[in-house]
């Protein structure tokens, strides 16, 4: 079927297009050059006085994996309602802070999103992460794999080995558990947790593997590198929440030693000691850091006002923060030798002086940071806001004077740490094509997403031109997903099932020869069950792989 698309205002940063007229083809799921020959269109869309993007990327959301579920059932309450469509549930289609799987991938349809990326993916606990993804309808997916707290890794660097065997290990990781990505969740934190530290700073040595944080990203970012992989290595920093982490993350930046490394949920390591309350926004030089060091991205983690919770891999902070629960109960527990996880309900309070003032970090970030291309929207979801809370926090970046009114309601103290009144910039549509889309497709090394161009995959998302930002990306009038419709005003109008995206980086076999033992002796699984097969992922007939080429393939 020939589709076209006709007469809408075009925003395509990839491709250099900001705001133009023109038409766009679509055929057998691709979008295409105009036809030649004259051959009759099947549908047309007349899009004139509409915008037109890409469908968005979440490269940074947490719907996926075992916290999740251990989210859901610790939540019961945030079963029972579906605040968005104000129905009373009793099923289990519904959720708000952690939704099920089919209302996440409703949610994100309905608001123009085509894929996500689940950034804390447990190697041992891949084959469920992915299935749970798998169940996620009409959005892509994909996961970053994580490593740097678990013991095989830390054994390895223990024992000297060499930057090749690490990086077959990282290697034989990302395939055996289908990633596109490796992550580190406080580096060797969550392992120095077992051993009773409570705390690990950069240059601070695990007690019982005698490495440091900073060893263990300069290890792992130069692996990812050196494998080809496209996404720099995904840090979740050291100290995340800690007043005066600012510091250790202008370290964590500046000891990586120029390799690219994205910096995730940013927002959660801004944070200075400064007055009275001891807590003040370190934003200001985390953006220049960013600015000056062009090997760094980072997604924000902005917090808005209201009920969520905080579900991380991250069980040393958890831990430290259990006491802040809302309402009063949470998870802490170990997983196997390889990470942990910890569950903290949690609700966001604008008369709260400090959730004020991170709500003013984040978005002085946002607004600080000059390039767009290597800052992207995220909440974090749900630890900052469930990813519902887009559209609204799109309005905020775009629209001055709605901040500013914002911000005259927060807490009195925390308007007067914060220098975000005094900041013009609003973003463009062009800058939000970026950060959502064209920006995201090329830090994943997504290549034929995240454009209008011919080639790319017919991922289209068409608003109504309003003015009220949040009104326009809360309801698009069309969404189509490889070329299909799927969304149409707001609504969804067809499931289908999106493709998980991934790299194969090649590794020398032998590793398992060490592996195999280590599995026999220490974990539960073994080393054949820990592997999870091409079939295994699209077996049911929902959803396919797709491999991305490393840099500097064809």
């Amino acid at each position: 079927m020939l589709i076209k698309l006709t007469g809408g205002t075009v925003y395509d940063p990839a491709s250099g297009i900001d705001g133009q007229q023109q038409d766009i083809y679509v055929q057998d799921g691709r979008i295409i050059d105009a036809p030649k020959d004259g051959r009759p269109v099947d549908k047309e869309y007349d899009l004139r006085g509409k915008v037109v993007m890409s469908g968005a990327i979440d490269m940074h959301t947490h719907i996926g994996g075992g916290k999740g579920n251990i989210a859901r059932t610790l939540l019961p309450e945030d079963h029972r309602q579906d605040p968005v469509h104000r129905t009373s549930i009793t099923r289990s289609g519904n959720g708000h802070a952690m939704p099920s799987t089919y209302v996440a991938g409703y949610r994100y349809a309905e608001m123009g999103y085509t894929a996500c990326f689940e950034p804390a993916v447990l190697p041992i606990n891949a084959r469920q992460a992915h299935m749970e993804m798998g169940d996620t309808p009409i959005v892509d997916k994909g996961g970053y794999v994580m490593l740097g707290s678990d013991d095989f890794l830390l054994r390895m660097m223990t024992a000297n080995k060499d930057q090749k065997a690490i990086n077959d290990y990282v290697a034989w990781t990302l395939n055996a558990a289908k990633g596109i990505g490796i992550k580190v969740v406080n580096a060797g934190g969550i392992n120095a947790f077992k051993f009773n530290q409570r705390k690990l700073d950069l240059d601070e040595k695990n007690s019982h593997y005698d490495v440091t944080p900073r060893q263990i990203l300069q290890t792992l970012a130069r692996a990812v590198k050196e494998l080809g992989i496209t996404h720099p290595l995904h840090v979740h920093g050291c100290n995340l929440g800690v007043p005066g982490n600012l510091e250790t993350t202008l370290n964590t930046i500046q000891g990586i030693d120029g390799l690219p490394m994205h910096l995730t949920h940013i927002q959660f390591h801004s944070y200075g000691t400064e007055g009275d309350f001891k807590f003040s926004s370190g934003a200001a030089q985390i953006a220049e850091a960013i600015n000056n060091n062009k090997n760094i991205t980072a997604d924000v983690g902005q917090i808005l006002f209201g009920q969520t919770v905080t579900a991380s891999g991250d069980n040393m902070r958890q831990h430290a923060n259990h006491r802040f629960a809302s309402p009063n109960k949470w998870v802490c527990m170990d997983i196997e030798c390889d990470a942990g996880c910890g569950v903290v309900p949690f609700k966001y309070k604008d008369q709260n002086f400090v959730n004020a003032l991170q709500w003013a970090i984040g978005l002085e970030i946002f607004l600080l940071v000059e390039d767009p291309w290597r800052i992207f929207l995220t909440t974090d979801h749900p630890n900052g806001a469930p990813f519902t809370s887009y559209p609204h926090l799109i309005r905020l970046l775009m629209d001055r004077s709605f901040r500013n009114d914002m911000l005259a309601t927060i807490h009195p103290e925390a308007q007067k740490m914060t220098t975000l009144a005094s900041i013009e910039r609003e973003y463009t549509l062009n800058e939000i094509a970026i950060m959502t889309r064209a920006g995201a497709a090329r830090i994943i090394g997504l290549k034929d997403r995240g454009a209008l161009s011919a080639g790319n995959f017919a991922d289209i998302t068409v608003y109504t031109e309003n003015a009220d930002r949040q009104t326009m990306f809360t309801k698009p009038d069309y969404v189509f997903k490889d070329g299909e419709l799927v969304v149409k005003d707001g609504e969804v109008v067809k499931v289908t099932w999106g493709t998980t995206h991934i790299v194969k980086p090649d590794y020398d076999l032998s590793i398992e020869k060490d592996l195999k033992p280590y599995f026999d002796k220490y974990l539960t699984m073994k080393l054949g069950n820990f592997k999870i097969s091409d079939d295994e992922i699209s077996e049911d007939g929902r959803g396919s792989l797709t491999a991305h080429p490393l840099r500097g393939a064809a």
